[in-house]
């Protein structure tokens, strides 16, 4: 990994380093295209393309910590390259890790043999696996909801598909001898607060999770190392569950024997029990009135069309775009092409797994001049399918609404 000189040197101009150790882009940028009208004026006016080390143009949210989205064209394929993948942070002090220095922590009240690896030993020492999965944040979507909440004001990026590379999380927790009474995995991360009264961010999983064979500490995605921005050396990567819990820049794993009561476990990251259908519990944090967000949501984005666009009568237009859920599987996808009049199923593309983006795709042939809003609705196999009202919760998480774009037909 190159050292912290080299990596300044190596950034795009116009950056500006902070007390905090943090780059932030110092460079006037570019307005961001089609943006969804949903959001707030203030989230329209000021998102702008800002490109951080390392990576494409992005949209930016937030300065510090670095909260960025990627822009709607790198949906168009499966796999978000490593440059336009979004990045997502909860504190700002995010420290360049030395790869030859670091080390991961191994143990807990519940693990008999505690141990340390070095990311050689990582890689060496258990059997490589590889899968496709979507990192989702929480609040992808935030600032559509309607009224506003609020959070960072995420439009419809705050979410990639990549192909990760790892070791199983379960192998690693085996060599440290989990005692009968662990009942949760702890997860610490390099990246800490700039003040001492911020909870720093580390965030449990069920011990269920922590023993899934597609539970993975991983140090490639798209393979290449983990960008310095997506966690490098190595990150949790749980399939099917919301990025809160997708550690980045991970120093210490932990084995405990009751709940865990952080703050970003007890007070953040939670939903109204009982309103969302969900198949995948966290019983040991759950209260009588929440419990905390866990699978990805159905949902789908049509990306071949932007709003207001123009087409022309009698010729075919691709609709399509791309339908992801917790990892139970798409099993279709409707269009509309009347505002929600009709449905008509769409193709679906060859499946990368399970936990992936899946394409889809309906050919189009206009025969009306005017305004045409289409509409895509994604189900999976569990029947569960997207919302034409949105379930209302404080933090405006799970945003699955059928989405609807307007084109005008010429």
């Amino acid at each position: 990994m190159a050292n912290r000189r080299e990596f300044l040197q190596g950034a795009v101009g116009g950056f500006a380093l902070t007390s905090g150790g943090f780059l932030v882009p110092a460079l006037s940028a570019a307005v961001v295209p089609d943006l969804p009208m949903e959001l707030l004026s203030g989230a329209q006016e000021s998102a702008q393309l800002e490109t951080l080390p390392g990576k494409s143009a992005l949209i930016k949210r937030t300065f510090r910590p670095p909260n960025f989205e990627t822009p709607l064209e790198y949906f168009r394929d499966v796999i978000t390259p490593n440059r336009a993948f979004f990045v997502r942070y909860h504190l700002a002090n995010i420290p360049e890790v030395d790869a030859a220095q670091w080390r991961l922590r191994v143990g807990g009240e519940s693990a008999a043999t505690p141990f340390e690896l070095t990311l050689e030993a990582l890689k060496s020492e258990f059997e490589p696996v590889e899968l496709v999965a979507v990192c989702q944040c929480s609040g992808n979507r935030r600032g559509l909801v309607q009224p506003h909440v609020g959070g960072v004001q995420w439009g419809n990026g705050a979410m990639g598909n990549a192909r990760w590379k790892g070791v199983r999380l379960k192998e690693v927790l085996a060599k440290a001898g989990l005692k009968a009474d662990a009942l949760e995995i702890v997860l610490d991360g390099a990246d800490g607060p700039v003040l001492d009264k911020t909870p720093d961010f580390i965030k449990s999983i069920p011990l269920s999770k922590a023993l899934d064979e597609n539970t993975l500490l991983a140090y490639e995605m798209n393979g290449e190392a983990l960008p310095h921005w997506n966690g490098f050396p190595v990150r949790l990567v749980l399939p099917g569950w919301t990025a809160t819990y997708w550690m980045k820049h991970l120093t210490s794993i932990s084995a405990v024997s009751q709940p865990f009561g952080g703050f970003w476990m007890k007070s953040a990251y939670r939903i109204p029990k009982g309103k969302f259908p969900t198949a995948e519990r966290f019983a040991s944090q759950e209260s009588e009135a929440n419990t905390p967000i866990t699978e990805v949501m159905v949902n789908s984005l049509i990306t071949s069309v932007r709003k207001g666009q123009q087409v022309h009568r009698g010729r075919t237009v691709d609709i399509g775009g791309i339908a992801w859920d917790g990892g139970f599987g798409i099993s279709s996808v409707e269009v509309s092409l009347d505002g929600g009049q009709r449905w008509q199923n769409a193709t679906l593309a060859a499946d990368p797994g399970r936990f992936s983006f899946r394409p889809w795709s309906l050919a189009w042939k206009p025969e009306q001049r005017g305004l045409v809003t289409v509409m895509a609705k994604a189900s999976n196999r569990l029947g569960a399918t997207q919302v034409s009202e949105l379930i209302p919760n404080p933090a405006g998480y799970h945003h699955n609404l059928i989405q609807r774009v307007d084109l005008q037909v010429i």
